[in-house]
């Protein structure tokens, strides 16, 4: 139970972490920190939960990771569903906790997003459901290529949390304007569940790419650096 209750703490700050600097303080007047800052506040949840809770759960902190790493022969199968659902809770109390804060200031509208990952007219750069398909696998991909090889006994000790993050960070500076970026389903679902609507409609495709692209880039990893005989 610790392991899932880790992923669960971890996956809360994550969301809350990343999504909160999205509506708190993304555009807050005069000294918003903007689609850089949020890049960034994605990535430093992630570095710091690795620190926190790598060495009790992993910090998979999202499905497409547990997925990929079973797929890339890193976790067993038995683990896969109390995973998911450890972190799919810690997102929507996450989102639930944001909503709160979120709701305390005059004017606040859920239909506005609320960090809410999207395509067509719900994209923040109106890129289509094809070209959102291609981001979500491609960067979900890329993702657990780095973390697969970040975290072999090979790569360098210690230092996977700061590779992980620094990724997470580059993914949503190259993603935000496409799909205000996933690659984590626990994230898409913890604040969709709450606007509902064309985020809940729209969901599918933020389960679907991630677990295809993390599932990819587990087992290019497994092709590329699997050790020599």
């Amino acid at each position: 139970m610790k392991k899932y209750a880790a992923e669960f703490f971890g996956t809360f700050w994550l969301v809350l972490g990343g999504c909160g600097s999205a509506v708190l303080a993304a555009a807050f007047p005069n000294v918003g920190i903007g689609l850089l800052g949020v890049a960034l506040a994605f990535g430093l949840t992630v570095l710091t939960m690795a620190f926190a809770i790598g060495h009790i759960s992993g910090c998979h902190l999202n499905p497409a990771v547990s997925l990929g790493l079973w797929a890339g022969g890193r976790f067993p199968a038995k683990e896969l569903a109390p995973y998911i659902v450890a972190q799919v809770l810690g997102g929507i109390v996450a989102g639930g906790v944001l909503y709160l804060i979120a709701s305390g200031k005059a004017g606040f509208d859920l239909s506005a997003g609320f960090a809410s990952n999207g395509y067509g007219a719900h994209s923040p750069g109106g890129y289509s459901l094809f070209s959102a398909l291609i981001t979500e696998v491609v960067m979900t991909m890329m993702f657990l290529l780095v973390i697969m090889g970040a975290t072999d006994k090979r790569a360098p000790n210690g230092l996977a949390p700061i590779a992980i993050g620094l990724c997470l960070t580059l993914i949503h500076l190259i993603s935000i304007p496409v799909t205000n970026t996933s690659v984590n389903p626990a994230r898409s679902t913890g604040v969709a569940v709450f606007v509902g609507d064309w985020a809940l409609s729209q969901l599918w495709l933020f389960w679907v790419a991630p677990i295809i692209g993390g599932m990819l880039g587990a087992t290019v990893y497994r092709f590329i650096g699997g050790k020599k005989e």
